[in-house]
């Protein structure tokens, strides 16, 4: 966790700056400003660190610790990084949550009377991070802010939360309760939290748990008149009323908190953030964070992002379409008129005749830029000579895109929406196919990003620097003439300039007006006053070129800055437009169907697939679902490994992504309203929380019973299994009559319970299925098909042998199972509590009646105590003689 209070200056602990060499107190100066990063202090061509922040950074970016100098009698640590190379430093050290002030000189060290002027120009955290060698291309970076409210009486009421992804300009608000704070991080995911330093709000600490760096700034930062007339001043407007923000009062709190974070770290204006979006929760479908990794829509269980929903679906030509294909994937609106409207979309791209193929449009999106993170940088005017050319390029590009997309905007609004949105603005493009070289520079400080004939003064420049071989060939033919010395040479280098060679044995050819500058072993060098004149305003040239170039830049960014509202229009209909696109492709590729919507409650899917695990699979079994108002609960019973969580999941998804906007894998889909989708899904412990696997299983269980709604889909696989096979069975059973009862979800309930099966005759909204298989031998062949009626049986040693138990462990369990069978056929015993009183046994003196075997027979007892898997011939026959032995003995039975 970070403490920031940027630009209030902190005293240094122990020891007064005077003390300092003149240098030391410029860095600890800077340092006090900024005492919660680390300060990279610019000497040279390396970016220095000092004392603790030099040990710090060797020990997270294995640097070399030295140590120079003394300052205050104490010797200075030191550790480096290169300033050509401070990107990938910067990269490790932000994906260890921590963050960097990046202190340049801005002073001239040539009138410099002291140490050369620095200044942080930016800081870097892992929530403002802009540059496209710190970003993942294919996932946004979001910095929040959170800020909790409180009734009268000091109790927390609602969390306002704020988030901005800097590169785009992006800025979302919203409110919750308390209780859905997790969620709600758990969907955005920032990278960075800032927090109120405030020993009230410690409560963050728990809120926060386990998402990205935590952040504390001073709590005034979160006032909330001050902080709703930022956020009015940043968008220009004089009232929140047109976002519906004006009530949010600790959203607004968390705004205005997060834009003066941002500003500060990027020491600039935000230019580029001029909108806002306020996001409720009726929005979207709900996805608890267990859902979400339940279904692995970004990420697998394991924590890798492939095979994922997101993995199988990203097939976008454009790093802004992955990105919005995520967002889209975490946000499901309820509104199936959105769904329909992307659908209507999909069917118009797959139906394009020849002139405005889909693959042709593909074609034609590969060469599109990541404009939105151009602008995002173009906004901070740190955008790069080829983040501008690049620019220009997508903006050339886009009359060629809109002409096949023209055909087909009559058949999608959506389509005729993007048309329109493309048009590119064309006094931007005008000026930077002027300013821009065809293929500048990478930097600006290496010469030739700006265009020839931009500017006559750069040309001028430029002509007398190129132009110098010329002369000094001309030069030399002249000097040759004159001197009548064949091997005359005219040259350059950068320590010494320009020079006239002359070889030993030549040099009383020289004239008097060459001047020595230097003597070598084998020859001399001069120069001459033509020379002389030439070189000052040859090297002059190279530097006032250099100058000029860089404020014909800087002023070319300037002017770039009123278009940036176009850039992003721009931006957000590509990758829109990319993003419908692969939704195109894949319906193609994988041979998936528009699904239909209602408004009664439902879901009906027929010879439905999960698409993941489907892409896995050489052969994969489709199956039906169907759920309405006369068939709420679906009991699924089967074998492990036979595909009842693959089924629940696949339904769960498929509904998803019908709500998203694609297309289904499936030959036929119809979905209601739904409002959640809830999932309670395999078994897992929370250590750090101290929390059992069976405590996590009942708190997503209490989570779904409190919440879960007739428009709910919900998810139950094995329900009670982390507790006594009674206490489980009760639970589950009452679990199941509650959903059915009170909440009237439509929900998917697998179990391994065989009595639940029963629970249809109590309530006809619920119906049995199962997942097939069949017996081979002792081994077993799963069917993967959804049947009607409930399971036979479990198969569970028959899946224990596939797994690898050991063939002796198999046999006993079976020939166990076989008596247990026996005995609850025999008798009907209730299970054992442990935690009961002993039973009280009767004490009985009755002997055994003739020819009967007591009960406590020793050869009986002895038998019981034998491993028969692990005897030998010759022990097994030894055996016998023993138990013969026994059964013969006359007090055997006592």
């Amino acid at each position: 966790m970070h403490d920031i209070r940027m630009g209030t200056p902190i005293a240094t602990p122990n020891e007064t700056v005077a003390q300092h060499t003149p240098m030391m107190q410029q860095y600890l100066r800077i340092k006090s400003e900024h005492p919660g990063t680390l300060v990279f202090y610019r000497m040279g061509d390396f970016y220095e660190l000092f004392f603790e922040d030099a040990e710090k950074a060797a020990r997270l970016l294995d640097l070399t610790l030295t140590q120079r100098g003394a300052s205050a009698g104490n010797p200075i640590r030191m550790a480096g990084v290169p300033h050509h190379a401070v990107e990938q430093y910067l990269a490790k050290l932000v994906k260890l949550g921590e963050s960097v002030a990046i202190c340049e000189q801005i002073g001239d060290p040539a009138t410099s009377k002291g140490p050369v002027e620095r200044k942080v120009m930016r800081v870097v955290t892992p929530g403002t991070l802009t540059d496209a060698a710190l970003l993942s291309d294919k996932s946004d970076v979001y910095l929040l802010a959170m800020s909790v409210g409180h009734n009268r009486r000091g109790v927390a009421t609602t969390v306002g939360l704020a988030w901005l992804n800097l590169a785009s300009g992006a800025l979302r608000l919203a409110e919750v309760v308390p209780g859905q704070v997790a969620a709600a991080l758990e969907r955005i995911r920032p990278a960075e939290i800032l927090v109120s330093d405030t020993a009230s709000d410690t409560n963050h600490d728990s809120l926060t748990t386990g998402t990205g760096a935590v952040t504390r700034v001073p709590a005034w930062h979160f006032d909330v008149v001050s902080g709703t007339q930022r956020l009015c001043d940043q968008l220009n407007v004089a009232s929140l009323d047109g976002f519906g923000a004006q009530a949010l009062a600790s959203a607004c709190g968390a705004a205005g908190a997060l834009l003066l974070y941002a500003a500060a770290t990027q020491g600039q204006q935000l230019r580029h953030v001029r909108s806002l979006k306020v996001e409720s929760e009726s929005e979207y479908i709900g996805l608890d964070p267990a859902t979400r990794r339940n279904l692995e829509l970004t990420e697998t269980l394991r924590g890798t992002e492939s095979p994922t929903l997101c993995s199988l679906l990203d097939t976008c030509c454009t790093t802004m379409g992955s990105r919005l294909l995520r967002h889209w994937l975490h946000h499901p609106p309820r509104d199936a008129a959105i769904a329909e409207a992307r659908q209507q979309a999909i069917g118009a791209l797959l139906d394009a005749p020849a002139t405005a193929s889909l693959d042709a449009l593909r074609t034609a999106l590969r060469q599109i830029s990541d404009i939105e993170r151009i602008t995002g940088r173009l906004a901070l005017l740190s955008a790069r000579p080829r983040d501008l050319s690049s620019l220009r390029d997508t903006f050339i590009a886009l009359p060629a895109l809109r002409t096949q997309i023209a055909p087909l905007a009559g058949a999608s609004d959506s389509l005729a929406r993007i048309d329109l949105s493309l048009a590119p603005p064309m006094d931007c493009v005008e000026l930077l196919t002027r300013a821009i070289a065809p293929e500048p520079a990478a930097m600006v400080r290496d010469g030739g990003v700006i265009a020839r004939g931009y500017d006559a003064d750069l040309d001028e420049l430029r002509d007398i620097s190129e132009n110098c071989g010329q002369f000094l060939i001309d030069l030399e033919t002249r000097e040759r003439a004159r001197t009548g010395i064949p091997n005359l040479r005219v040259e350059y280098n950068k320590v010494h300039g320009f020079y006239i060679e002359v070889t030993r044995g030549q040099t009383d050819k020289v004239p008097d007006d060459y001047r020595r500058r230097q003597t070598l072993k084998n020859a001399e060098r001069y120069i001459t006053p033509e020379l002389k004149t030439f070189e000052d305003k040859a090297l002059s040239a190279q530097e006032r070129a250099l100058a000029r170039e860089k404020s014909l830049y800087d002023a070319l960014l300037q002017a770039l800055l009123p278009f940036i509202a176009d850039c992003q229009r721009v931006a957000s209909a590509l990758a829109e437009l990319d993003l419908l696109a692969a939704f195109a492709e894949r319906a193609r590729a994988l041979d998936w169907v528009a699904p239909a919507f209602s408004g009664s409650a439902g879901i009906e899917i027929e010879q439905g697939r999960h698409p993941v695990v489907e892409a896995q699979v050489e052969q994969f079994i489709a199956n039906d679902c169907t759920l309405s108002h006369e068939r709420k609960l679906l009991l699924i019973t089967g074998p492990n490994m036979g595909g009842k969580s693959t089924f629940m999941r696949q339904t769960a998804l498929i509904a998803l992504l019908a709500y998203v906007g694609s297309y289904v894998p499936a030959r036929r889909a119809r979905f209601g309203p739904i409002d959640r989708i809830f999932t309670r899904i395999g078994a897992a412990d929370d250590l750090a929380g101290g929390r059992s696997t069976f405590m996590v299983e009942m708190t997503e269980a209490a989570a779904i019973l409190n919440d879960a709604t007739p428009q709910s889909l919900v998810l139950m696989d094995e329900i009670g299994r982390g507790t006594s096979t009674f206490d489980g069975l009760a639970l589950a059973w009452a679990i199941a009559r509650h959903l059915l009862a009170h909440n009237g979800c439509h929900t998917l309930f697998a179990t391994h319970y065989f009595e639940l099966t029963q629970l249809p005759a109590e309530f006809p909204q619920a119906a049995n299925v199962h997942l097939s298989a069949v017996e081979h031998g002792h081994g077993i062949v799963f069917l993967h098909a959804v049947e009607e009626g409930p399971a036979n049986q479990s198969y569970g040693l028959q899946v224990a042998q596939l797994a690898g138990v050991p063939s002796a462990v198999i046999r006993a369990a079976r020939r166990h199972l076989a008596h247990l069978e026996q005995q609850s056929v025999a008798q009907d015993t209730p299970q054992l509590d442990l935690f009961a009183a002993p039973l009280q046994l009767e004490d009985t003196n009755d002997e055994p009646e003739a020819g009967q075997v007591p009960q406590h027979h020793a050869a009986i007892e002895k038998l019981r105590a034998v491993d028969v898997d692990g005897l030998s011939a010759r022990d097994a026959l030894q055996l016998l003689y023993e138990l013969q032995d026994l059964a013969s003995a006359p007090d055997a039975g006592h």
